[in-house]
């Protein structure tokens, strides 16, 4: 058998895990699939040209869209690569290809006749911290609130194309339009309290624990009527509640319902309330556990202008750890929510349902920050 006859043999074994590229009369010229060469026919892909400049596929995408988030060396080096290859990415076309918008949702759900809104410097705060995640794994992030949204999330986000998924900021007092995007099979996370036990994805800080906490703090710095400031029909918030009642009981202090107060969750709703409780009651209490920094902001606006000393005749906590906390005088003491870590883990949960893997519930620690408001931190 010739040399010719023998190489034919050869490639004629293995030809079926190849593609033929060219042939001639002596033997057959052949390339793994993965490999083969551009002809003039063919255009280069963004697989491609990822592999060309030794990226990942997201990396050379982010890098022809300009992306801050990827070196400037980087990007100058894959554009320069695209334009050499006459390649350009139609955005149109791929979403229509893989019907992927790269956009995620992401939903304030305010409570319904509530003042609070998105100038909530914690709500800004994770927004922040979620726009960094997201774009981080190459995604844009489209903000929203319950209120502006249409009722029916899955269908106005999700079904239209207006993203991939969603991420709700908290779980509030209603959970039907949360049920809603889970029955439609929607992707999504929820930022709200983990320990309870739902058919969806839960990230959220261990808010009774930090009820506790702060509850316990007042109790350690001599308070024997501590105040509970907030909205105890909230999901996260009933949760600090119990955490408040926790510590009351540990410490074998009567639980009084007359102490529990229950407000919006704002500053001018905790401003005008503990004002009307001190003029109708008197200074009926000694230490004060705001559910929210921005609620004990309004809680010791109240007692200055009436001249109470902080922590000297009241001491309070507040809940969340905003950049207001420490500046603000006196500086507060507060339980700590960790908002960067929060995102990148929603982040995560939500990515691994877009690649059909199971995805968890999180939980994450709280901190104790003492300060000012309380006199253990003098």
């Amino acid at each position: 058998m010739s040399f010719c006859k023998r190489l034919q043999t050869i490639f004629s074994n293995v030809c079926k895990n190849y593609r033929i590229f060219a042939l001639c009369p002596c033997l057959t010229v052949y390339f793994k699939i993965e490999d083969v060469a551009l002809t003039q026919e063919s255009r280069l892909t963004l697989t491609g040209l990822a592999k060309l400049a030794g990226v990942s596929t997201s990396t050379a995408s982010r890098a022809l869209r300009d992306n801050p988030l990827i070196k400037k060396e980087t990007r100058e080096r894959i554009q320069a690569l695209a334009k050499e290859h006459s390649f350009s990415i139609n955005h149109a076309a791929s979403q229509l290809r893989t019907q992927k918008t790269n956009v995620v949702a992401v939903i304030l759900n305010l409570t319904d006749h509530t003042e609070q809104s998105i100038n909530d410097p914690f709500l800004l705060k994770m927004v922040s911290a979620l726009n960094l995640a997201l774009n981080k794994a190459g995604y844009e992030m489209l903000l929203s609130n319950s209120m502006m949204a249409d009722s029916d999330w899955a269908s106005y986000f999700i079904s239209s194309r207006r993203a991939d998924g969603l991420i709700i900021v908290g779980q509030g007092k209603s959970e039907d339009n949360v049920n809603d995007v889970v029955t439609a099979k929607a992707p999504l996370v929820v930022w709200g309290d983990p320990k309870l036990n739902k058919n969806y994805p839960i990230v959220g800080s261990d808010n009774q624990y930090g009820g506790y906490l702060a509850t316990k703090q007042l109790i350690e710095s001599g308070c024997k009527k501590v105040l509970f400031l907030g909205d105890t029909e909230h999901t996260e918030m009933a949760q600090r509640y119990l955490g408040y009642q926790q510590a009351l009981k540990e410490a074998e202090l009567h639980f009084d319902p007359s102490l529990t107060i229950d407000i919006d969750i704002t500053s001018k709703a905790a401003y005008e309330k503990v004002n009307q409780e001190i003029l109708n009651r008197g200074l009926f209490f000694d230490g004060i556990f705001a559910v929210s920094d921005m609620v004990a902001f309004g809680a010791l606006k109240a007692l200055k202008e009436r001249y109470v000393s902080i922590p000297g005749d009241v001491s309070v906590v507040g809940f969340d750890d905003i950049n207001m906390a420490e500046l603000f005088h006196p500086a507060l003491t507060t339980v700590r929510q960790d908002t960067d870590l929060a995102a990148q883990l929603m982040v995560e949960q939500l990515i691994c349902q877009f690649e059909q893997k199971p995805a968890q519930s999180k939980v994450l620690e709280v901190e104790l920050i003492k300060r000012r408001s309380t006199p253990e931190s003098y």
